[in-house]
């Protein structure tokens, strides 16, 4: 199986191919989204799109690392880093379980009591 990338002018393409939005306007678009999630996260914010996932940040501890080259003792400082959360929907799409809309079954109908005889 091939892995074949992706790339933010193969986003702006489709969205322009799709909504019948000039290109310049689809470019606006992708970039407005991007910047949006990342001003959103520097601040520290969590991103929620549902059906896709949540994005937000960790925090990451300092760490005493060593440069591969020296094998010298380097000193990591702690920082955030982005985290992505796919949605339960999205896992069941990559791994080709449908739409994502698929509900549980409905129990089954309550019985009513048997009466008593007395």
């Amino acid at each position: 199986m091939s892995e074949t990338t992706i790339t933010k002018a193969d986003l702006v393409e489709e969205v322009s191919q799709t909504t019948g939005m000039t290109r310049n306007d689809s470019e606006e678009a992708v970039e407005t989204i991007f910047e949006s999630i990342i001003g959103a996260l520097q601040k520290g914010e969590k991103i929620e799109i549902r059906g896709f996932g949540s994005f937000r940040t960790r925090q990451r501890r300092a760490r005493v690392g060593r440069n591969p080259k020296t094998g010298a003792r380097v000193e990591v400082p702690p920082k955030r880093v982005p985290f992505f959360k796919p949605s339960r929907e999205l896992r069941e799409y990559v791994n080709g379980g449908g739409s994502g809309a698929e509900q549980p079954p409905a129990p089954p109908p309550a019985t009513p009591p048997a009466p008593v005889a007395g």
